[in-house]
């Protein structure tokens, strides 16, 4: 495959000219539509807007928002001027945002309202007390000297901020050849989006992505699934996260086909969209699509216009992935394994694989990638059938963590090769197997116990809708093997039962020696289960009952 050398900007400009009523953007709930003609001219005085503003090249533009129609104006504005789009976590607190705008040098801020329980407007309040007193463009803050700019996104007038009606009339004042001239300058390989990784380990980091490397990513991930133009994809990941304004804005833009928003996921407005847009192409983590399959009105609506789509973001149980295939007709999903740091694809199935392979495995390399297994104690390359960590190099590593280099030093190591800290095995037929987290891994007695293979396994009590394991300390073994189940509508099952389910079929030290229910999971905003805070619960539930196990 041969790797495209265009930027964000030029890409919708290209489609801008060629199809220009082509839809591009769809927001079914509200009827709002862009065509990528109408998208680009927006676009385009956002960006001027942002220049009047003092924005410039390389300066950092936070946003804080969930998938509100003008987020991707921001993210291709900010594109075309050479500014880096800093995506903010929705779920962020107060203390989070401190350290987020101190340590991405955040230039200019866009906002929303707020999300679930959490008052952007409040907050961004509490920290910058100046924004009340300062006339906009004018903000001179102490603790963020930095911060130039705070925007609202969206009509609504604030104390202190400019909103996006405003910068799109500013615009005017900006003549279009200012514009042309600042793109003329910009490169594929320059740092376009910088995402945070989620900080589960030691502080966040900003990761810096190019052009060249998620347009890259998107357009391979495309190719696995047969994309056209004629392809409607529903997006209903958050855009903050790689699997949204990388993979899934990617892969459209790359084709020049159309996207379908979902401003918050909602399992229901999923559905419903998929009919009314009739589309064919559906992105989500593994725990939204078990939400969909599961909602009492999953049979009032047509599906049969879905053809294919991708799963990432976690491991798939296998069930899961066959009722997709057969009850959401996505007889071509895909599965894309990476990191933020891969741009996020480093592998994929592809739709000729079996639904054995699609529903067991990651694939292997996408084009113009190189993966391979290490040992992670010796570096040594791991025969097939052998666990190690895997490891990749090519055109999709970032750039590096943002005023980082001694941490982009030890995930990259001096021959390019970026470690993932996931372990997996390849198999005999080329496939690559994820076979859990290397600090996931349980440590029971001096023996390695990997999660994936219990889960797997207790996955196929039909009463369970999905399981995750996790290690809770031991005085006598250092670890042993915990459990949380969640049951599936109406179902009962006890902790002796799935004991028992496993007793005589996998090995001893391999039964959960505790088993907890529950009616969800401990989630990041972008759908990944938190393991660390299910460790964390497993303490507490287990002294609620009087048990000391440290």
């Amino acid at each position: 495959m041969q790797l495209l050398e265009y930027t964000l900007g030029e890409l919708l400009e290209k489609y801008a000219a060629e199809t220009p009523d082509r839809e591009f953007i769809i927001f079914t709930d509200r009827n709002l539509r862009f065509t990528y003609s109408q998208f680009n001219k927006r676009v385009d005085q956002l960006a001027k807007g942002l220049l009047y503003i003092g924005v410039s090249t390389d300066d950092k533009v936070g946003i804080w928002a969930n998938n509100v129609p003008d987020w991707l104006t921001f993210m291709f504005a900010t594109a075309k001027i050479g500014a880096v789009l800093v995506t903010i976590n929705t779920n962020y607190k107060l203390a989070e945002l401190e350290y987020l705008l101190k340590n991405a040098d955040i230039h200019t801020l866009c906002l929303v309202d707020g999300f679930r329980d959490s008052d952007y407007i409040n907050m961004i309040f509490d920290l910058v007390p100046e924004l009340k007193n300062s006339q906009r463009g004018n903000l001179k803050s102490e603790i963020f000297p930095k911060l130039q700019n705070v925007i609202f996104i969206g009509p609504q007038k604030h104390r202190g901020m400019y909103n996006t009606s405003e910068l799109i009339l500013l615009g005017s004042h900006i003549d279009d050849m200012e514009l042309e001239l600042i793109k003329e300058n910009i490169s594929c390989h320059d740092v376009v989006n910088m995402q945070y990784t989620s900080g589960t380990t030691g502080f966040p980091k900003g990761v810096m992505l190019t052009h060249h490397n998620i347009l890259n990513n998107g357009f391979a991930a495309g190719e696995c699934m047969r994309f056209t133009h004629n392809e409607r994809l529903l997006v209903c990941v958050p855009l903050f996260h790689c699997f949204g304004s990388g993979l899934a804005l990617c892969t459209v833009i790359t084709h020049g086909c159309t996207m379908v928003m979902v401003e918050n996921f909602d399992p229901l407005m999923v559905l419903a969209s998929v009919e009314k847009e009739k589309c064919t192409a559906l992105f989500g983590v593994p725990t939204m699509f078990i939400a969909e399959l599961n909602h009492p009105m999953f049979n009032l609506f047509d599906l049969s216009s879905l053809r294919t789509g991708i799963m990432a973001g976690d491991l798939c149980p296998i069930e899961t992935m066959n009722q997709v295939m057969q009850k959401m007709h996505m007889k071509d999903i895909i599965i894309v394994y990476g990191l933020t740091e891969t741009s996020p694809g480093m592998t994929a199935t592809r739709t000729h694989n079996s639904p054995e392979v699609r529903a067991t495995t990651v694939g292997f390399e996408l084009p113009n990638v190189e993966v391979k297994i290490v040992n992670p104690e010796t570096g040594e390359d791991c025969p097939v059938g052998e666990q190690g960590e895997i490891c990749c190099r090519g055109y999709n590593l970032m750039k590096g963590y943002y005023n980082n280099p001694e941490a982009t030093s030890k995930i990259i190591d001096k021959d390019g090769w970026l470690h993932s800290g996931d372990l997996a095995v390849k198999t005999s037929d080329g496939f690559y197997r994820i076979t859990g987290r290397i600090k996931d891994m349980i440590i029971c007695g001096g023996e390695n116990i990997y999660p994936r293979e219990i889960e797997n396994f207790i996955d196929n009590i039909p009463e369970v809708e999905a399981v995750e394991v996790v290690g809770v300390p031991s005085k006598k073994f250092g670890e042993q093997v915990g459990a949380f189940v969640k049951l599936k509508s109406g179902s009962k099952l006890t902790e002796e039962a799935v004991q028992e389910f496993c007793r005589g079929k996998i090995a001893h030290n391999k039964i959960p020696q505790y088993v907890f229910f529950v009616n969800d999971f401990p989630i990041t905003a972008s759908g990944k289960i938190q393991k660390y805070k299910l460790r964390e619960l497993s303490l507490q539930l287990l002294a609620e009952k009087g048990i000391e196990v440290i």
